[in-house]
């Protein structure tokens, strides 16, 4: 089975760095995207605190740096957005964007949402999306051959976050369509950001408009009703706008990112045939398969921070204003934490201390919805086809600075 991802050598001697010797990291280098794990591990031991003198970035790359930086959300802030385009662009933070806040109002309308996106309305959800999964999968059990991203992976999560927001299924599709020409880009370029923090947002307006008229038992009608106490200190409920934003953010980091989840597990798997047939003898061993997919092949490599004063770090003072990458994926596989092996998929690992959903104050709302998604559609996949083996000279991975997963991935099921 040939593995198309560039060596760590090819990486490294395409990267741009006034020594031929120093790593060198680019989120925006898509030769390094290819495989970024052994130049994650020149990182952790050769420059645990990192510079980008291109683009002017810093970067931690072991799990306890990562782990006390986002718990430190007065020193890495998240005020300026997570992603290191939107930092650098300085725009306004339309309020009620989670992913750009931080105490107390983060808080409050963290507090906000997680009233209406409990676990009971999560677990509630799995019926349906089994159905999803069967209805794909008996689709694509007609072919030999199918690209399991555009059959399967892409589609669940896009229905999904439509039937929880109240998204008609004939506008599903487009909205999915949007989130993810935001994130795409040209290979090497960066994201392109508007004055909008949460581009898109307006494509949502005439749902909300729609529902104020005709309330119905989804999210997007309990964002209508519920009332908070503002940081003003005056209780109401959200404004039109507000409820935008928190649609527009639901919507568009749902359904990618579990799309990707799906596409990993199935890359995964038909590399690990050993353990896929553990899976179709014992799907109990399913919840830690989805786990051990989620730290070794996150979907979200870095998490993009604001340095709101000087920090040292290893002999070095990082300067307020900074922007500082922490590389998750890194943290994930570092050898100090989940020991030797770091690099091998197992699904019989124990897992603790995932980050892939980040930690601290800005843990994953939507964590509890990507493992129930991810555990159904496995257990679907690999009833429906316990064998599959991947075409690797046709698969390819998405174009985007932010999301790391295939966008491809053509199989042929047995």
């Amino acid at each position: 089975m040939p593995d198309t991802s560039p060596g760590p050598a090819a990486a490294l001697d395409t990267a741009p760095s006034p020594d031929a010797d120093a790593v060198y990291w680019d989120p925006f280098d898509r030769d390094i995207a290819g495989d970024p794990y052994p130049v994650y591990a020149r990182l952790r031991n050769e420059a645990p605190l990192y510079y980008n003198e291109k683009h002017d970035f810093y970067a931690l790359s072991r799990a306890e740096d990562i782990d006390r930086a986002l718990q430190d959300w007065e020193t890495y802030s998240s005020s300026r957005g997570p992603i290191l385009e939107i930092i650098k662009a300085n725009i306004e933070i339309p309020p009620g964007t989670l992913l750009m806040e931080d105490p107390p109002a983060h808080d409050i309308h963290r507090a906000l949402l997680k009233r209406v996106f409990t676990p009971r309305r999560v677990m509630s959800l799995e019926p349906q999306i089994r159905d999803l999964c069967r209805k794909y999968l008996e689709q694509a059990a007609n072919h030999d051959r199918f690209d399991l991203m555009t059959a399967f992976a892409n589609e669940v999560p896009m229905r999904v976050i439509g039937m929880l927001l109240g998204i008609p299924e004939s506008d599903q599709q487009s909205v999915r369509d949007s989130a993810d020409d935001t994130l795409r880009t040209e290979p090497g370029q960066q994201m392109e950001v508007s004055d909008k923090a949460i581009p898109h947002a307006e494509q949502f307006a005439q749902y909300i408009d729609w529902r104020a008229d005709n309330p119905s038992d989804d999210l997007m009608t309990e964002l209508m009703n519920a009332e908070f106490v503002d940081t003003e200190g005056v209780t109401r409920t959200l404004r039109r706008e507000e409820i935008l934003t928190y649609v527009s953010v639901v919507a568009g980091a749902g359904a990618e990112t579990t799309a990707r989840l799906i596409g990993w597990m199935g890359s995964l798997l038909a590399r690990n045939p050993e353990q896929r047939a553990e899976l179709v003898e014992n799907p109990k061993l399913i919840p830690n398969a989805v786990e051990e997919a989620l730290r070794l092949e996150p979907t979200g490599h870095a998490i993009a921070r604001y340095v709101t004063t000087d920090v040292e770090l290893y002999g070095t003072t990082v300067p307020a204003g900074s922007a500082m990458m922490l590389l998750i994926a890194s943290a994930n596989r570092d050898q100090d934490r989940w020991g030797a092996d770091a690099d091998r998929f197992d699904i019989h690992r124990k897992i603790s201390n995932l980050r892939t959903f980040g930690y601290g104050t800005h843990f994953c709302l939507g964590a509890a919805l990507a493992r129930l998604e991810g555990r159904v559609a496995l257990e679907e996949l690999v009833r429906q086809f316990p064998r599959w083996d991947v075409d690797w000279d046709a698969v390819t991975l998405s174009s985007t600075s932010t999301v790391r997963g295939w966008e491809t991935l053509p199989v042929a099921v047995k």
